[in-house]
């Protein structure tokens, strides 16, 4: 079939330049008929709506195949004729069509039929103005030269598309709760229905046909001193929050892509925040209107905080093992002389714990294990990549992850003297990690200088550290 403009080029060649049929078809390598038709004759529009054509729409084999569905639309499902079985039958009245046209239209025949009782389509639906939905992303950041993974707690306005974020170290209780809570202090409000899906620390029974879903103490407590309603999802029904579900995917791909350097979950709570208050600054993706000016109207339905805050934290009994051992997040911490009290308490916030007597005297302390798991980045891999290209360490994604003094190293101009000092620190990653080589950095490195000589672009160390510990801002290089 010929496209619009060869049909013009046709007419074109017939009409401006007089060519005769057979030029035109010589000319273009078509059809001498195919140049006649578009040549002479006028280009109507061609409806693609075309009647049913084929033995199952102009013979009875379609009529009889109908009837046998109606029939079996009566009968239970396992008494039902299946597709090889009516196609068998139809057979048997000398039926000469395939297996395959004889399925295509039981298929076309069944979606017609079920369209009668039910509409397949959906339905667009309007989110009330302070409704909010709230989820758990994974996502990844790197703190101290590791790896940390952040369980960031989503909180997103579908009437306004407007979301906020806070990132914690695990996805329990005391986490969620704390995260909520600072979410409001975020967000300047409390929504007045907050969706969920069927979370663990919130959920402790999931909605079956003749019961709603039932929620934990804790967290109905949490809900009644800050006066939100709770709409739980159905099992495996994501798309119930949609919204939330892709914020998730977009602070993945526009935030997380590359793992932000951090020094904190505060200090990656305030970037994620500038982020969201930037992020406002777009137009809406349907209302055609700023984010920001959506935002301010909702804001207003939002009810207000009450201060002072609730009091997240959790108190239960505990027993000390034979060695002193209490286990806290699936890990056993030493309490010295744990053992001489007949009954300790165990008090558990977000981040911290404390071990308690029945006096009130604190024994024990510190931080929750999961708030100091890290995990190593693949240095020896890292430096076996840049050794084949010594040129990319100035531009690769992994150069804002090396400490002070090995950034410096590796930032020689001269790429024949980089890789060497690639190749040098390659073979000490086989016996000590990068932040070891760092922190002894004369030790490991200098002590094989001697060969290099006096290079124009060397560091002088001992002005560099110099300069870090008093906090200058002086040019640190210049000829050994």
């Amino acid at each position: 079939m010929l496209t619009m403009s060869d049909i013009n080029c046709i007419k074109h060649l017939r009409n401006e330049k007089g060519l005769s049929i057979d030029k035109i078809a010589t000319t273009l390598g078509i059809n001498w008929r195919t140049a006649k038709k578009y040549a002479d004759e006028d280009v109507l529009y061609e409806s693609i709506i075309k009647p049913r054509k084929g033995m199952m729409y102009e013979e009875k084999w379609g009529t009889m195949v109908s009837d046998w569905l109606f029939e079996d639309e009566k009968e239970k499902q396992k008494l039902r004729r299946n597709n090889l079985q009516l196609f068998k039958e139809l057979q048997a009245h000398d039926f000469k069509g395939s297996y395959r046209t004889c399925c295509n239209f039981i298929q076309e025949w069944r979606v017609q039929h079920d369209s009668e009782d039910k509409d397949r389509g959906s339905e667009r639906l309007e989110h009330p103005v302070g409704d909010a939905q709230v989820d758990f992303g994974v996502m990844e950041a790197v703190e101290e030269g590791k790896r940390r993974d952040i369980r960031l707690l989503i909180m997103s306005f579908p009437f306004s598309n407007v979301a906020f974020y806070e990132p914690l170290p695990s996805e329990n209780q005391e986490c969620f709760l704390e995260g909520l809570k600072k979410l409001f202090d975020k967000v300047g409000g409390v929504p007045r229905k907050i969706r969920i899906d069927n979370l663990t620390p919130a959920v402790k029974r999931t909605r079956s046909k003749t019961e709603e879903a039932q929620l934990t103490d804790e967290f109905l407590r949490f809900q009644l001193f800050y006066g939100f309603e709770t709409q739980v999802c159905n099992v495996r029904k994501g798309n119930e929050k949609g919204h939330v579900e892709k914020k998730v995917g977009y602070i993945r791909y526009n935030f997380f892509s590359v793992p932000p350097v951090i020094t904190g979950l505060e200090d990656l709570s305030d970037k994620l925040l500038a982020f969201s208050i930037e992020d406002q600054q777009r137009q809406h993706y349907r209302k055609e209107i700023e984010i920001r000016e959506l935002w301010e109207e909702e804001k207003n339905t939002l009810k207000s905080i009450d201060t002072p805050g609730y009091s997240v934290r959790k108190e239960q009994s505990i027993k000390v093992n034979p060695y002193n051992e209490i286990k806290i997040d699936d890990h056993d911490l030493h309490i010295p002389k744990g053992r001489n009290y007949i009954k300790l308490f165990l008090v558990l916030t977000w981040d911290k714990y404390q071990v308690v007597t029945p006096d009130g005297e604190i024994i024990a302390e510190g931080l929750r294990p999961y708030m100091n798991k890290r995990k190593v980045l693949p240095w020896q891999d890292i430096f076996k990549a840049w050794r084949l290209k010594p040129r990319v360490v100035e531009y690769s994604r992994y150069r804002q992850y090396l400490p002070g003094r090995m950034k410096e190293y590796l930032s020689i101009p001269s790429s024949h003297l980089r890789k060497q000092r690639i190749e040098q620190v390659l073979t000490l990653l086989t016996r000590y990690s990068l932040e070891e080589i760092n922190e002894d950095f004369y030790k490991h490195m200098m002590a094989d200088q001697s060969g290099e000589g006096d290079h124009p672009f060397d560091v002088n160390w001992n002005q560099y550290d110099q300069l870090g510990r008093q906090g200058g801002v002086e040019d640190d290089r210049e000829p050994a």
